[in-house]
C-alpha cells in the first residue's frame, strides 16, 4: 500500500529507485489525484527510470508510447490490420460460393480480431497501469493536441468500433529533455517535477545499490568523477545511466581504484561524443590530482 510519499519512497526503494522527497511527494499525488505526472529535466536523471520503477513498485504492466518527430494518432492509438481483413472477406467470398453479404462483411470486420492496439490504446485497456510516455518533448505540436483530449477523459471514440474508455485511468508518466517547450495547454493537465542530477551522496547509493558488489571507495571515487565532469563545457554531461555503465566495466575490469589512467581506457562508457573525449582527456591528469 501507497498511503504517503514515504510509503512510496520506500517503494520505489525497493525497486533500486532512490526518489528524493520532492520525487516522491509528486509521484504520490499523480497516483491518488488520478493527474498524469510530468517530469522534464536534462538527459540522464532518471526520467524513464521513474516509470519503469513505478510499474514494479505498485504491480502494474507498464505501457511505454516512444515519441519521436512524426510521429502521430495513428501510430500511437490504433490501426486496423488491413492484411488479415482482406483475407477475411476471401474466406467469406469463398464460404459463400462467391456471393457476399456485404452489410454482413463490412460489420465483421471491424471487430476487436482486426484491431491492433498501439500503446496509448493499451493502456486504456489494461488499465489500471503505468503509462510512459517518453521524450514528448520530439512529437510535434499536432499530437500534443491530441493527447490533450486523451488525458482529460481516458477515452476514445474509433468510428468503425465504438467507444473505448479506461475502467481505471493508467498512472501516467510523461517525460522531456526540454529539446523544445512543451505548450501549457498539456503542462496543466499535469503535475510537474524537474528532475535533477543526483548529489554526490545520493548518487554513491544509487550505485551501490544498483551494483552491490562495488566497494563504497569505488563508487565514491565514480560518483566525485562524474560530478567533476557535469561541471565541465561538454557536448553531453553524463547522466546516472552513464555513471552506472563506468561503474560496470570498472567492476568488469576487477578494478578497484578509479585513476587517470584507468579512466583514460574506459571513458567510452561515461562519454559519447569524440569532442568530449578529447577535451576530458587533455584534462584527465588535473581531474584526478
Amino acid at each position: 500500500m501507497t498511503d504517503s510519499p514515504e510509503d512510496l519512497a520506500a517503494a520505489l526503494d525497493a525497486t533500486g529507485y532512490l526518489a528524493d522527497d520532492g520525487l516522491a511527494t509528486a509521484g504520490f499525488l499523480a497516483l491518488r489525484m488520478g493527474r498524469p505526472l510530468f517530469c522534464e529535466g536534462e538527459p540522464g536523471t532518471g526520467k524513464t527510470s521513474l516509470a519503469l520503477a513505478l510499474a514494479t513498485a505498485l504491480d502494474r504492466p507498464l505501457v511505454r508510447l516512444q515519441c519521436h518527430e512524426g510521429i502521430d494518432a495513428a501510430q500511437a492509438l490504433y490501426e486496423w490490420d488491413f492484411p488479415r481483413q482482406l483475407l477475411h472477406l476471401r474466406a467469406l467470398e469463398a464460404a459463400g460460393g462467391g456471393q457476399l453479404d456485404v452489410e454482413a462483411a463490412e460489420r465483421s470486420l471491424y471487430t476487436e480480431r482486426f484491431l491492433l492496439a498501439r500503446p496509448l490504446l493499451q493502456a486504456l485497456i489494461t488499465a489500471p497501469c503505468v503509462l510512459l510516455i517518453d521524450e514528448i518533448d520530439r512529437a510535434d505540436d499536432e499530437f500534443e493536441a491530441f493527447l490533450l483530449q486523451l488525458l482529460d477523459e481516458y477515452a476514445v471514440a474509433i468510428p468503425e468500433f465504438g467507444e473505448i474508455r479506461a475502467d481505471q485511468p493508467p498512472l501516467v508518466v510523461l517525460t522531456s529533455n526540454r529539446t523544445r517547450e512543451v505548450h501549457d495547454a498539456l503542462k496543466r493537465r499535469c503535475l510537474y517535477h524537474w528532475l535533477e542530477h543526483p548529489d554526490l551522496v545520493r548518487e554513491v547509493a544509487i550505485l551501490r545499490r544498483r551494483i552491490p558488489r562495488i566497494s563504497e571507495d569505488l563508487a565514491r571515487q565514480i560518483a566525485e568523477a562524474v560530478h567533476r565532469l557535469r561541471e565541465m563545457d561538454l557536448l553531453k554531461p553524463p547522466g546516472v545511466a552513464e555513471s552506472l555503465d563506468w561503474a560496470r566495466a570498472l567492476f568488469t575490469l576487477q578494478r578497484d581504484e578509479l585513476d587517470a589512467a584507468t579512466a583514460a581506457r574506459t571513458l567510452g562508457a561515461v562519454l559519447k561524443y569524440s569532442e568530449d573525449l578529447d577535451r576530458v582527456r587533455a584534462k584527465l591528469d588535473a581531474l584526478f590530482a
